[in-house]
């Protein structure tokens, strides 16, 4: 895959963009900081970056640093000394985001430049070179049906990617799995018989939409770490899969369980998640469970990051809860988080370039980079940063 060089961020020319205008949250209105409660409760909050007019950019929260880089950069220059050192080995990261999101503007070719225009100075510009593995090209694909939609908001967009490769749920479906009871038979878990696999768990409540099983604290801590195990197989291998799946899960110290408790529930791609306070515990269920599946048909979860090579098996870790969110609010997945931030990028992408999808798709993978996902093989890296 080929990769423009990326341009040397602490030598760049920047510019803060003079399309936005900073307010201190105080001084927006009484509605809009009821909409930005979240914003006025933080203490790292300064305020929002609001445009000056219509058109691609949006209504950006911003922290109180960020807020005084953009206010040194009202003239254009390198990046200051004191914001380099504050941001340290995230230095490029930060700065690139700030780019793409239009926030600053770098120089090139004597012009101030910022979000998908600067994508081949960010070295996102990549080439149309296969994507190796089966849940990678899967969500490349994905990524590229949702860029074409004409949907005309970013969660309607994360919608579609996050329900991508579910199969419709036919007569066929819906006659054998009418309702949750013939789903426990199916599984062989009704009337306890689930004990057997997962000795001195605990069945628990986890919303309808799922059955499900804890090994300790039923839910995780705010702060938790948590690591997902995405078991996927066809609809018509589901009974095998689970069970092998569930026994490795509770023999590898996983820490919770969950299979869909309806049609809908199993027809979509992610219908088994296995969840796990240790990596390590996860591989090794992982190795379990694909010694054991080698041959089963696998229908694959996009957006995860693979194991084995078939579909079968991925993996994933959910960002740590928001601490100042407000207390109803779920904490978001791993994969709602990737496709809420696709969707976002892809919209920013189409207000400033038209109906080029292929761009929209670049300038979205691009940005998640910048969070910190491996593009290829959507799975975190080090640098990865939950903002």
């Amino acid at each position: 895959m080929v990769l423009t060089p990326r341009a040397d961020l602490r030598k760049a020319r920047l510019r803060a963009n003079p399309a936005y205008e900073l307010v201190l949250f105080d001084r927006l209105s009484a509605h809009e900081q009821q909409a930005l409660e979240v914003l006025g409760r933080d203490p790292e909050g300064y305020g929002v970056l609001r445009p000056r007019a219509e058109g691609p950019l949006s209504l950006k929260s911003v922290s109180r640093d960020t807020a005084l880089l953009w206010l040194t950069l009202q003239e254009p220059g390198t990046l200051p000394n004191y914001a380099a050192r504050l941001l340290g080995d995230s230095c490029d990261r930060a700065i690139g985001q700030m780019i793409l999101d239009g926030i600053l503007e770098i120089e090139a070719d004597g012009r101030m430049l910022s979000g998908v225009a600067t994508l081949a100075l960010l070295g996102g510009d990549r080439d149309e070179a296969s994507t190796p593995g089966a849940i990678a090209g899967l969500s490349r694909r994905a990524l590229e049906y949702a860029a074409a939609l004409e949907i005309p908001d970013a969660l309607g967009l994360s919608a579609r990617l996050y329900g991508y490769n579910s199969v419709p749920a036919t007569q066929q479906w819906r006659r054998r799995w009418p309702d949750t009871a013939a789903i426990e038979r199916e599984l062989e878990i009704e009337n306890g018989g689930w004990g057997a696999l997962l000795p001195g768990w605990t069945r628990v409540a986890w919303g309808s939409a799922w059955i499900a099983w804890s090994c300790g604290d039923a839910k995780p801590a705010r702060d938790e770490t948590i690591y997902k195990l995405y078991v996927s197989p066809e609809c018509a291998a589901l009974r095998t899969a689970f069970q092998e799946a569930a026994a490795a899960i509770a023999a590898c110290h996983g820490v919770h369980l969950k299979v869909g408790a309806s049609v809908f529930g199993l027809v979509r791609a992610d219908k088994m998640v296995g969840y796990f306070r240790e990596l390590a515990d996860l591989q090794e269920a992982g190795a379990r469970i694909m010694e054991k599946l080698a041959a089963c048909p696998a229908q694959g979860v996009p957006f995860t990051a693979e194991i084995g090579g078939s579909g079968l098996l991925s993996w994933g870790v959910d960002p740590p809860r928001d601490k100042y969110a407000v207390p109803w609010q779920e904490r978001e997945s791993w994969r709602l988080r990737i496709c809420n931030q696709l969707g976002a990028a892809l919209m920013q992408a189409r207000a400033s370039d038209g109906r080029d999808s292929g761009a929209a798709c670049r300038f979205a993978l691009e940005r998640l980079r910048l969070e910190g996902i491996d593009t290829e093989t959507w799975s975190p890296t080090r640098e990865l940063h939950w903002s």
